[in-house]
């Protein structure tokens, strides 16, 4: 059996085919994974990883190298994880430029390398195509209308925090405003808005970062996430002297994120002062509209959604087809809790109610919770039962 003939040119190439395939397809990330005999390739569409092509593994080798000189990597270096990025013009006619976060992994069968793929010309979403009902929108823009506070977005990672807080900054940005970000990393670059990426190695934290960013006279901040109890500590200081804040918390509903920052040291009397509301999210895949179809669902599903069976509900679901890659889905869109912090709230915050507690009077007050969200969307036709048990955990 012959060997393959391998050069550069054709290594390119394939890469270059690829990072395009990846870019029409809607992929957010590239998943480059050595076994035994083959490279496997996957991309992340909507959410979840499908299986796209297998690679001989004489090409396994030089397709990771490839890889990693685009991104000024030590190919040399294969014992430890390493981290870069790159900007390529890539596409149908190579004249798109994106932005390549690259980062690579020891395994087993060599290294694994996962690329996410950030188009310059992707412009941030606006808070109306987020998927914001229309009850919900309103009491957003209240927030975003204070002059100072603290506005906490919250939800696991790939649950479209990130999108929330750009539309959040597009919508206050005014050229009267001094707009201050720290991020890790910038996703879209923000027009008008003054972008720190966060340097660990050179001494450039979240926490360091802000202490720098209340020096340079701003009027709103944007931190990427609070993660410790330094960073939680400047983030209320600074909400609490004259400044809008945005942050987020990897917690899964509004409610406990006043339990985590607790945990994290901040006291609750600083919590309910500072915090204007708290946003909860999820990202549902939409079904696609070139190959749904309604259904009457049976009892056992209304049952399970808790919705009453005195009516009629038509759901949709989807065979699958080439426009959607046989998936039944085609695009994402948010689900949200938002729980305003009004007095009531405050006032069992700082006396450490329980979550059950806050929670109820949220609920008295109108707060519509996550599942609700979602069922609302199911009733509207956007998206399916099994989308909702697989993001919201029925």
């Amino acid at each position: 059996m012959t060997e393959p003939i391998i050069n550069d040119r054709i290594i390119e190439n394939l890469v270059d085919a690829i990072l395009t395939q990846a870019l029409n397809s809607r992929a957010s990330d590239i998943h480059l994974e050595p076994r035994k005999n083959d490279l496997l390739v996957r991309f992340r569409i909507d959410g979840l990883l499908r299986n796209v092509e297998t690679i001989p593994k004489d090409y396994k080798g030089v397709i990771i190298s490839r890889v990693k000189i685009m991104a000024n990597l030590d190919i040399a270096e294969k014992r430890v994880p390493q981290d870069g990025r790159t900007t390529i013009k890539i596409g149908e006619k190579m004249g798109q430029d994106v932005d390549l976060r690259i980062s690579t992994l020891p395994v087993m069968h060599g290294e694994k390398i996962v690329i996410r793929l950030l188009p310059q010309n992707q412009d941030a979403l606006t808070l109306e195509q987020l998927g914001f009902n229309t009850w919900g929108i309103e009491l957003y823009r209240n927030f975003l209308d204070k002059a100072q506070g603290l506005i906490l977005i919250t939800g696991p990672t790939g649950s479209g925090k990130t999108s929330t807080l750009y539309s959040s900054l597009l919508r206050v940005k005014d050229e009267t405003l001094n707009i201050i970000t720290v991020e890790d990393p910038i996703e879209y670059q923000l027009e008008d808005i003054n972008q720190i990426q966060v340097h660990p190695k050179a001494g450039l934290t979240f926490a360091s970062g802000l202490r720098s960013i209340l020096r340079q006279d701003p009027d709103i901040i944007m931190v990427g996430e609070i993660r410790d109890a330094e960073t939680a500590n400047i983030v209320f200081q600074s909400a609490l002297t004259g400044h809008l804040v945005f942050s987020t918390l990897h917690t899964n509903d509004t409610v406990s994120a006043v339990t985590r920052l607790i945990d994290m040291g901040v006291e609750p009397y600083l919590i309910s002062s500072a915090v204007i509301g708290i946003i909860a999210q999820r990202l549902v895949r939409l079904v696609c509209n070139n190959c749904k179809e309604e259904y009457i669902p049976d009892k056992a599903i209304l049952e399970l959604l808790d919705l009453k069976q005195d009516r009629e509900y038509k759901f949709v679901k989807s065979k699958g087809c080439a426009n959607c890659f046989n998936t039944g889905y085609f695009g994402r869109e948010g689900v949200f809790e938002i729980l305003p912090v009004t007095e009531p709230i405050k006032e069992l915050i700082h006396n450490r109610a329980k979550e059950t507690e806050i929670r109820n009077k949220a609920k008295e007050e109108g707060l519509q919770t996550l599942k609700e969200s979602a069922i609302e969307k199911l009733l509207q036709g956007l998206t399916t039962v099994d989308e909702l048990v697989r993001v919201i955990m029925l």
